[in-house]
């Protein structure tokens, strides 16, 4: 019986590291340069730009996807100052908004994504 555990355990854990090694991107780059990170389904490439930011929809292949239907906002956060961002379709697939000033480099982005089905997510670049 305690064999029985102790293999199911581990088919377990190669099973979790498998799949943790298929979506996690941690410093990967995106085909504009941007980093990625899964969210809702999708990768979501981060481009910023002046004060532009941009979201670029990709596949698993990194291929761009339509973007309509989503909607989404980031929060800018530099020191001690925090500006939210709302991101509107621009283009085929890619959601684009404006901040106030030019986004620092080393600012924290945090990304909310809605895909048109509904579902939505959060990651942090």
């Amino acid at each position: 019986m305690k064999r029985r555990l102790m293999i199911a355990a581990a088919a377990t854990s190669l099973w979790a590291g498998a799949a943790v090694a298929q979506h996690g991107h941690g410093s990967m780059k995106g085909p504009n340069g941007g980093p990625m990170q899964d969210v809702v389904g999708v990768h979501a490439e981060l481009v910023l730009a002046g004060n532009t930011v941009t979201i670029n929809i990709l596949d698993e292949a990194n291929k761009p996807l339509p973007a309509k239907g989503f909607s989404g906002s980031v929060l800018i956060v530099s020191g001690g100052s925090r500006e939210t961002v709302q991101l509107a379709p621009s283009g085929d697939s890619a959601l684009k908004g404006e901040a106030k000033n030019p986004v620092a480099a080393g600012s924290t982005v945090t990304l909310v994504l809605k895909n048109a089905a509904g579902k939505s997510g959060q990651v942090k670049f």
